[in-house]
């Protein structure tokens, strides 16, 4: 019975050994993935502190290489003031409309648009209404006059185009709705609307 003692007591020694051994093994394991962990979190914030300077890093360029484009043309109107009393009205005017070629090319080569507006049907998501006209002679909702010109780079409106725009009541000649349908004949005794 002794021996069965120290048999169950060697069996439980030995169990307590190798549960001892498993918490350490799963410790060490625990261990191993939260330095792991640590590292991923690190190298993860060093990366999102990397892209957020390489974002602005190219943010300064582009508006650098922006700044140094424009620049020749502030020269350019610097040199129209300075010879604006020797010049008649007409040199002037010319070199005005020289400079201002300049700035639209310089607008194009940084992919922005000038948007092209008159005749064009209206879109609130690229124009802005001012103001409605009458002209029976051009479709309804069609843009007739352009009074601040709108730009866009690709599908992007930067600023949307300030727009007066057609409103058709009735077509010439045409005593109907304001979609150009005839007038429906009301019979003589219906109350007129």
């Amino acid at each position: 019975m002794n021996e069965n003692r120290n048999n169950a007591a060697t069996a439980a020694d030995d169990a307590e050994k190798e549960i001892v051994m498993d918490l350490d093994s799963i410790a060490a394991e625990l261990r191993r993935e939260k330095e792991l962990y640590l590292r991923l979190a690190a190298d993860f914030e060093n990366f999102r502190r990397r892209t957020a300077q390489e974002t602005d890093r190219r943010a300064r360029a582009n508006k650098d290489d922006f700044i140094r484009d424009l620049l020749p043309i502030i020269d350019n109107l610097e040199r129209a003031m300075a010879a604006s009393d020797s010049s008649s009205p007409a040199q002037l005017r010319e070199g005005v409309k020289m400079i201002l070629q300049q700035l639209h090319q310089l607008l194009r080569n940084h992919g922005i648009e000038r948007q092209q507006t008159n005749g064009h049907p209206f879109n609130p998501n690229q124009h802005e209404a001012i103001g409605l006209r009458q002209d029976p002679f051009q479709p309804d909702g069609v843009i007739l006059e352009t009074a601040q010109p709108g730009y866009r780079r690709g599908d992007e409106v930067l600023r949307p185009a300030k727009v007066i725009v057609n409103e058709v009541k009735e077509k010439p000649g045409n005593k109907g709705d304001s979609r150009g349908q005839p007038a429906k004949k009301q019979p003589a005794n219906a109350p007129r609307r």
